[in-house]
């Protein structure tokens, strides 16, 4: 797998630069190391930030904290490290999406009987603020709430091919600017963000075939069969 590194010196081969630089965290001392250490950390939190990869996505059960609000039920800890929330979801629920409800959850039919509703959509309503403390929590109605969420991730190890292609290109859009300059220079950052769209395009269409999230519904009239 590709280094920081080895990214940094691909971002700055499609510029055609032949300089190589050896270290960029810290810089080695050379200006493109220095431009490499400035645009690296941005380029790979937006890319993090652009899709919901695979490789990054965390599940957990939420830390409750002390509830400032009147409107939402609960209040929780935002997790370390957290880029983007993707849900909140029940403890019990059975995907992403619903949640069983079992035989006590049910409605009366014309015959005065009752029929079981088989789901739920289960992602719960939430706001992000920031406590008196200064710390971002999470509010919501959902008890014993878990969330999905993007973590911001950079052990390259974990980069898979795709996406560590489309970060060279949008680091290259990045540096085209300092290393070449000027009508060129911006010309460069042009056609470089156009191949990071190809390669995105692509290492999003790879990451997605990775999933296969089918929600659970029941169709009432169904229930009544």
């Amino acid at each position: 797998m590709a280094s920081q590194v080895d990214i940094a010196n691909l971002a700055l081969g499609h510029l055609g630069d032949t300089a190589t630089v050896t270290s960029i965290d810290p810089p080695e001392g050379s200006a493109q190391a220095e431009h490499c250490a400035r645009f690296y950390p941005i380029s790979l939190s937006t890319m993090l930030e652009m899709h919901t990869w695979g490789f990054c996505t965390r599940r957990t059960t939420l830390a409750e904290v002390s509830n400032p609000s009147s409107t939402w039920q609960y209040a929780y800890a935002k997790p370390t490290g957290c880029l983007n929330i993707l849900s909140i979801i029940a403890p019990d629920a059975t995907d992403d999406y619903s949640a069983s409800l079992g035989a006590t959850s049910s409605y009366s039919d014309a015959n005065g009987g009752t029929i079981p509703i088989g789901g739920v959509y289960t992602p719960q309503k939430f706001a992000v603020e920031t406590s008196a403390t200064g710390d971002e929590i999470i509010l919501t109605n959902q008890a014993n709430a878990v969330i999905r969420y993007t973590a911001g991730v950079t052990d390259t190890a974990k980069f898979p091919p795709l996406f560590t292609e489309a970060l060279t290109w949008l680091l290259a859009s990045k540096l085209a600017g300092p290393v070449i300059k000027g009508s060129e220079g911006r010309a460069a950052a042009k056609d470089c963000l156009s191949t990071f769209n190809y390669w995105l395009t692509r290492a999003r269409g790879s990451d997605a075939s990775d999933q296969l999230i089918a929600p659970e519904q029941q169709v009432v009239w169904m229930n009544a069969r």
